[in-house]
């Protein structure tokens, strides 16, 4: 005997794993697209600072970047991020010089990513994800 609640869960389990499954597969590349982002801000934060004020290198798991201040003549380190992909959100952990955040991913039709910041529980757009990633790294002796 086959009962209908068992098979409509059956489905949407199944349903549930392949989203999971898609997400995961999309993930190194949404980070790439991430990636790319930051970089655009940051090339805007080099016209203004200088080439030397911030470097950014990524891995197919990981996007690191180092903010550096000009001092006695030097370039000092002012503030690390880090982005690493994060499996179980699945997303991204992000470490703002020791501020953490949590940005879930998901895609949309047309292979479109999403972003939702996990603490606030907040679907955010790709310029405010950049903004919660660089503000306070770049800009540290700013009020937010």
């Amino acid at each position: 005997m086959s009962f209908q609640w068992l098979t409509m869960r059956i489905s949407e389990e199944t349903e549930r794993r392949q989203r999971e499954a898609h997400v995961l597969e999309r993930l190194p590349r949404a980070l790439e697209e991430l990636h790319k982002y930051l970089k655009e801000c940051i090339d805007d934060y080099r016209k203004a600072f200088g080439p030397e004020s911030v470097e950014i290198a990524g891995t197919s798991s990981r996007v690191h970047i180092t903010v550096r201040e000009q001092r006695d003549g030097k370039w000092e380190p002012a503030s690390k991020i880090e982005i690493q992909v994060d499996t179980e959100l699945p997303g991204f952990k992000i470490d703002r010089a020791g501020q953490p955040l949590t940005i879930e991913v998901g895609i949309l039709p047309g292979d479109k990513l999403y972003f939702r910041d996990s603490q606030e529980d907040q679907y955010v757009t790709t310029e405010e994800v950049t903004r919660r990633i660089l503000d306070r790294g770049l800009f540290p002796k700013l009020p937010q």
